[in-house]
């Protein structure tokens, strides 16, 4: 990971990537990418354990960040600061992510191919070194919904003011906004769901 950066003989490799996690969406039948549409739910210790089992030592300096989400599970790790000299920092940092994305492209590509087929969920990676943080490749999904008139309303408001440009985008836009005001919140709903999970897998205790 430290040696001499190389960059890929194949000028298309990002692109192939960004494919890839794209194609994860739609899925492709028995065995292919995507969740599809009877994707069992899955425990979030056992896809950490799994990770930790499958990634380089080397890769990270700590345990990944995972969030998984009933299309999609999120991998970012955490690198090590370059010494930046003279040079500056945050373009030190933003060199040493790209660096990793180029240099691990092809394993990461076999470990999200894995964990695809295991979990039936697209696989999307990310890279953190100081405050600099990078997602490689997300997935955007669409996802219906019924909108009594009010709600469509707040949307078109959005929409004629100019802060988005479709229905679509202002739902999204709302979407970011609670999940940016209601963190913490919703943070204590994903651990209270988390161990909800962890009694049940346990089940009931028999005497």
């Amino acid at each position: 990971m430290h040696g001499h950066h190389r960059f890929s003989d194949n000028p298309w490799a990002g692109m192939r990537e960004a494919f890839r996690a794209q194609a994860g969406a739609r899925g492709r039948g028995p065995g292919g990418r995507g969740r599809g549409p009877e994707a069992p739910p899955v425990e979030r210790g056992e896809v950490a354990g799994w990770f930790a089992g499958r990634l380089p030592d080397d890769w990270f300096t700590g345990p990944v960040e995972l969030t998984v989400d009933r299309d999609e599970i999120t991998v970012i790790g955490t690198l090590a600061e370059p010494e930046a000299g003279e040079g500056d920092p945050a373009a030190a940092r933003a060199g040493r992510i790209s660096r990793f994305r180029e240099d691990t492209r092809e394993q990461r590509m076999a470990i999200a191919d894995a964990a695809q087929e295991r979990y039936g969920r697209s696989v999307a990676w990310g890279a953190a070194c100081g405050d600099t943080r990078e997602v490689f490749t997300n997935l955007s999904v669409p996802v219906m919904t019924r909108l009594r008139q009010a709600e469509r309303l707040v949307l078109d408001t959005l929409v004629d003011a100019g802060v988005a440009r479709s229905r679509s985008e202002a739902l999204g836009w709302a979407v970011r906004l609670v999940g940016q005001h209601a963190d913490s919140w919703l943070t204590e709903l994903r651990d209270a769901m988390a161990s909800v999970e962890e009694v049940r897998a346990r089940g009931p205790r028999i005497d």
